[in-house]
């Protein structure tokens, strides 16, 4: 493992929280209104709308990974693929129709900005967890290495 110091062990817990920060909010939200109100509302578009708390906090971990040299394959491929399909998912509600509102929300259009926000959210997902087990390494005691005689 590369640079374990204070400052890459910033990086990450920052950045870890930066990305966990739209997962977590949306679910919390819907948990509390429903206890307050008997209803379930779920903001399934809140870490679209927070996705530049998302993009730093991936820089940050990214950087962050680059120095311990730990967990940058699954930071970096899920932060690309992420921001791909949140742009993707866009490009099609445009040319579609279904952004300006020219055609209704439905059928096979919908379903394929829906699949978008769905590889969207796992694949944020999948870099939030990078960031905690980006952390787990950092914090682990280095092991000794064993001497064989």
């Amino acid at each position: 493992m590369g640079n374990k110091g204070v400052f890459t062990k910033i990086l990450a817990i920052v950045g870890t929280v930066l990305v966990w920060f739209p997962i977590l909010a949306p679910i919390l939200i819907a948990a509390v209104f429903f206890v307050q109100e008997q209803l379930f509302r779920f903001d399934y578009l809140m870490p679209a709308e927070l996705f530049p708390a998302i993009v730093i906090g991936g820089a940050l971990m990214i950087w962050a990974a680059i120095r311990a040299r730990s967990q940058l394959k699954l930071i970096g491929w899920g932060l690309g693929i992420g921001i791909a399909m949140l742009f993707a998912g866009q490009a099609l509600a445009v040319a579609t129709g279904l952004a300006s509102g020219e055609i209704e929300a439905t059928g096979w259009p919908w379903m394929l900005v829906l699949g978008s926000l769905v590889v969207f959210w796992l694949a944020i997902i999948a870099v939030a967890v990078g960031g905690v087990l980006l952390v787990r390494d950092l914090f682990k005691p280095d092991q000794l290495a064993v001497k064989s005689t």
